[in-house]
């Protein structure tokens, strides 16, 4: 069976294009990467869990911001060992406010030590383009919904 994730991709109008706000996940394993390692703010759900949220929980908790406003179903993305719900909502959040919640982590493996990480060490605004080469590969069909809805609002 399939966990499920929840997650929230708050975007801002920059004149007619959108930019897009992805966070780069924290701890030992992602340090060095960028491209294709960044991701939407998302989290597990709980049993019985609103989808919706959670999502919203776990965008303030990576983010340090609670989302605000109308949100949009972009639908249900499968991954590999996992379900994403998705929704999408204008915001125009301030970089500066980062603050992510963090989690411990033995590192290096069997080695004993306990150590601290944020889930994400930072965020960023991209253009779609840019976005798209960002993104978790799995995730990109996230950003396609969305640029989707925008240029065809109706749907």
């Amino acid at each position: 069976m399939s966990e499920t994730s929840a997650g929230i991709l708050m975007y801002r109008m920059v004149g007619a294009e959108p930019e897009l706000l992805l966070v780069h996940p924290g701890g030992p394993f992602w340090v060095k990467r960028d491209e294709g390692a960044w991701s939407i703010p998302k989290g597990l759900c709980a049993a019985g869990e609103d989808p919706l949220m959670a999502a919203r929980r776990e965008f303030e908790e990576e983010t340090g911001c609670a989302p605000q406003g109308r949100f949009i179903a972009l639908g249900e993305f499968k991954q590999p060992r996992k379900i994403i719900s998705a929704w999408a909502v204008e915001g125009d959040f301030d970089l500066a406010a980062f603050k992510s919640n963090h989690f411990t982590l033995e590192w290096p493996p069997r080695s004993g030590r306990r150590q601290e990480y944020p889930e994400a060490d930072r965020a960023a605004w991209f253009r779609p383009q840019e976005a798209m080469r960002k993104i978790v590969k799995g995730q990109a069909p996230i950003l396609a919904a969305l640029l989707q809805r925008l240029s065809n609002p109706l749907t």
